[in-house]
């Protein structure tokens, strides 16, 4: 089973980029994509049902705000539309597709631009995240956090240490999601190595993404029990319809 995720940063203008071209040489059987800054019911149907997937949407109160979806290829048993909190729910940031083993969430984290908001949903959020470590059912939760969680997920580290996505209480935060609460990041399970970053800086996308200062912002995290069924796991960096990468992780199961 391959899963990919990306933020497009606007659904739009990532097809006008070739993002549609992308996904049809993917071969990924469920793709999430996040911060689609437009509704569903103003995107053409090339866009809501690429050939070969069935799409599904949550949009955001506001008008070119945020937003999530999937696109699958195998019709989930059920949808779930938020987490029904209405920070989370209002603004579109998590869509679940249920399978019968498990299912897989499309999940847009805020970015911190006002971090006493940020810090409101991360604690509503951790809340969420315990109730389902617990739970017999297995979670592929995808998406971009906006946190970057280790000195290795970033260049220039030590320039950071206040900037929202690095900061103390984010990581922090982040330590107790992969340390107790027991979540695995899957992308560090078999990629240790350094400068793997999934955001660029806009003013940065005429150099070369190998010579960029960028951040690791994204990821696909899963419970204990799944860590076995990692089996590879990588960042597609020749993909630039967005400032963000594309993060794709296999496993050795069907949907």
């Amino acid at each position: 089973m391959k899963i990919a995720s990306i933020n497009v940063n606007g659904i739009r203008e990532a097809v006008g980029r070739g993002f549609l071209d992308w996904l049809a040489n993917q071969d990924a059987d469920v793709v999430c994509v996040q911060n689609l800054k437009a509704k569903s019911f103003e995107l053409d149907d090339s866009i809501l049902f690429p050939e070969g997937y069935e799409g599904y949407f949550l949009d955001a109160e506001e008008d070119g705000f945020s937003g999530v979806g999937l696109y699958c290829r195998k019709i989930p048993k059920a949808i779930m539309y938020g987490l029904g909190f209405p920070q989370c729910d209002n603004e579109a940031r998590f869509l679940q597709a249920d399978y019968d083993r498990f299912s897989i969430a499309s999940f847009l984290m805020p970015d911190g631009s006002d971090m006493e908001a940020k810090q409101s949903f991360m604690n509503q959020y951790q809340e969420y995240l315990s109730k389902m470590v617990k739970k017999r059912r297995e979670y592929i939760i995808c998406g971009t956090w906006h946190i970057a969680h280790k000195t290795i997920d970033l260049a220039n580290w030590a320039d950071n240490q206040t900037t929202p996505g690095f900061r103390p209480e984010e990581r922090a935060w982040m330590d107790q999601v992969f340390g107790p609460m027991g979540y695995i990041d899957t992308f560090r399970e078999v990629n240790r190595d350094a400068s793997q970053y999934t955001w660029w800086p806009k003013l940065d996308q005429d150099v070369p993404r190998m010579r960029q200062e960028g951040w690791r912002l994204d990821y696909q995290i899963v419970g204990p029990e799944f860590r076995r069924h990692v089996v590879d796991a990588w960042i597609d960096r020749d993909a630039t319809f967005s400032e963000f990468a594309p993060l794709i992780v296999e496993y050795d199961l069907e949907l």
